[in-house]
């Protein structure tokens, strides 16, 4: 309900702002996906199917593209933002995954009057050097400080990040901030990092975390990056025999994950709120476009957040609207 009212405010606001700018001009805008089947992404579609509403009050329309997989993830998006640009877009929303592989394109567009708003990955600083109005989205390497601190305050001593697309600028970041509060505590963390054959299949993963538990007992925590390859960790978790002597979190979450921290097999998730991500980064960027409105804040923050057991029933609902 709530993010229903959300997408009606923004309706009524819009409709306000076409009474008042009779002159407003329809403002095209496409935003850069990931893969279909990224579970992450499908609150993002949600934000953008319910931010389009709002778009096409005057005219405007806003194009959904998606990367086919992670392989090639720098220059496919790379690429995206060339096709987007080619279209003829009038604003452009796009995560930074690959800054050596991205920025050219990025800055490329903006050097052809595209308006830029970054979401999801990056950072205000980064979107101050290309040019990019603005960054919509969460602050990864507070958001894995904060995760390794949750471990480390409980005690454990050996945190295991799971980084499924090894150098992504986002996942790189979050493993970063965990190792930096295992040292912070005396602890220690490091990387397994998913090689691009295995990171899309559930046993190969299962296989990799009950591998690398068995391979060194003395880890005593776990955190994924990604709501599906968590669900595939915890398989392998409870292969390996420590379900209830590993502890387990993960970033971002869906259903069974929400579920998993309601029967206690899994501690917390860090939510970064991907539905306001792509919801705000659209209608934002389409208030600039149309009547030249900005927000004195800089960055718009969408996480982190942790959910665990104190207010994991409010989150779940969130989950069954599509917008969590």
């Amino acid at each position: 309900m709530r993010m229903k009212n959300l997408v009606a405010a923004a309706t009524l606001a819009a409709g306000s702002f076409v009474a008042a700018a009779h002159m407003a001009v329809a403002a095209d805008i496409a935003l850069i996906s990931g893969k279909p089947d990224d579970t992450f992404f499908q609150p993002v579609k949600k934000g953008v199917d319910d931010a389009r509403t709002v778009v096409e009050l005057t005219g405007g329309t806003v194009n959904y593209m998606q990367l086919v997989n992670y392989d090639n993830l720098g220059p496919d998006a790379a690429n995206l933002i060339r096709t987007a640009v080619g279209q003829g877009v009038d604003g452009l929303v796009i995560a930074d995954w690959v800054p050596d592989s991205m920025d050219v394109a990025i800055k490329e567009a903006i050097a052809a009057g595209v308006t830029v708003m970054l979401y999801n990955s990056g950072n205000i600083e980064k979107a101050n050097e290309l040019g990019a109005i603005n960054y919509v989205g969460s602050d990864e390497y507070q958001a894995g400080l904060g995760a390794g601190v949750y471990f480390t305050d409980l005690g454990y001593k050996n945190i295991l990040c799971v980084n499924h697309v090894p150098g992504s600028f986002p996942l790189e970041t979050r493993c970063n901030g965990v190792l930096e509060a295992a040292k912070a505590a005396g602890a220690a963390s490091e990387q397994l990092p998913l090689p691009p054959t295995q990171a899309d299949n559930a046993a190969s993963v299962a296989q990799a975390i009950k591998a690398a538990l068995l391979t060194d007992p003395s880890i005593d925590a776990i955190l994924t990056l990604n709501p599906a390859v968590a669900d595939w960790a915890a398989s392998g978790i409870m292969q390996a025999g420590k379900t209830n002597s590993v502890a387990f979190g993960s970033f971002d979450m869906n259903e069974a994950g929400l579920n998993r921290i309601k029967d206690g097999t899994q501690l917390f998730a860090i939510d970064q709120q991907p539905y306001l991500q792509s919801f705000l980064a659209v209608t934002l960027l389409n208030s600039y476009l149309e009547y030249g409105l900005t927000l004195p804040t800089m960055p718009v923050l969408t996480g982190p957040g942790i959910v665990d057991a104190s207010n994991i029933d409010a989150t779940l609902a969130g989950v069954q609207n599509g917008a969590r």
